[in-house]
């Protein structure tokens, strides 16, 4: 049979009722007894009970001696891990970026956060005559910019020392800008008007993960004289959005 590259239409049903067996298990992330795996898959008890037994050898699933009932496995933890640090975050992020800067018609960007510093890794831009300039490896001015903003509000730290002053509305008091980043955290976004930039104006929202960690961030930037106050409040609700379903995705 020639190959194609393509997956096989025929399924094995087999394996289709060991993974309706892991995804009864998985719902709700609850224990359950082979009774009512059986009930929720609408698989037959004894071949239910010969699949537990199987997935428990793989470790996929783990028997409670003391209940006698299952749950997911180890081996499920360890598969998620490898799976989530083969993700192309990039390649996942894109069309949520064209999206934006679509809608927007300004540059949309995706931001990885480090320790100390958070790092441009992809953008999207229009083919418009005035554009933000943005360039992957760029690190983000912490203070001075929506997508630092961003970063201090979920964790990120700032360097010691004085902060520097790009222009004349760059904020360098501590104090200050504590204030701003609680702001930040409360509504769940970050703006800078000409902070980084004398002309350039910027929004950005965080992408989460389930427990709450800052994991990317999403952001938009424009000539201040076109991504207006105005403009800029009409994209919060797409960015929030895309950066939930980002998420969900991460």
């Amino acid at each position: 049979m020639p190959r194609t590259g393509k997956p096989a239409v025929r399924q094995i049903e087999a394996v289709q009722r060991a993974v309706a067996v892991l995804d009864a298990l998985g719902t709700d992330a609850t224990e359950l007894g082979t009774n009512e795996i059986a009930r929720r898959t609408g698989v037959n008890l004894s071949t239910v009970s010969r699949l537990l037994a199987t997935l428990a050898d793989s470790g996929l699933v783990q028997h409670i001696p003391s209940t006698g009932r299952y749950r997911l496995g180890i081996r499920v933890l360890q598969l998620a891990s490898a799976a989530r640090e083969q993700l192309d975050v990039r390649a996942l992020a894109r069309p949520f970026l064209d999206e934006l800067t679509e809608l927007s018609g300004e540059t949309s960007t995706l931001s990885l956060p480090g320790q100390h510093d958070v790092l441009t890794v992809d953008f999207a831009q229009r083919d418009v005559s005035v554009r933000s300039v943005a360039s992957i490896g760029r690190n983000s001015v912490a203070h001075a910019t929506a997508v630092g903003k961003v970063f201090l509000a979920w964790g990120g730290r700032l360097p010691d020392g004085e902060l520097q002053r790009y222009t004349e509305r760059t904020i360098t008091e501590r104090a200050a800008l504590d204030r701003e980043i609680t702001q930040v955290r409360n509504r769940g976004w970050a703006q800078a008007v000409r902070e980084r930039e004398a002309e350039l104006n910027g929004l950005a929202v965080p992408v989460l993960d389930p427990a709450g960690t800052l994991i990317a961030i999403v952001g938009v930037q424009g000539p201040s004289s076109r991504f207006t106050l105005k403009a800029m409040r009409s994209i919060v609700e797409p960015m929030t959005e895309r950066a939930g379903q980002l998420g969900s995705v991460l």
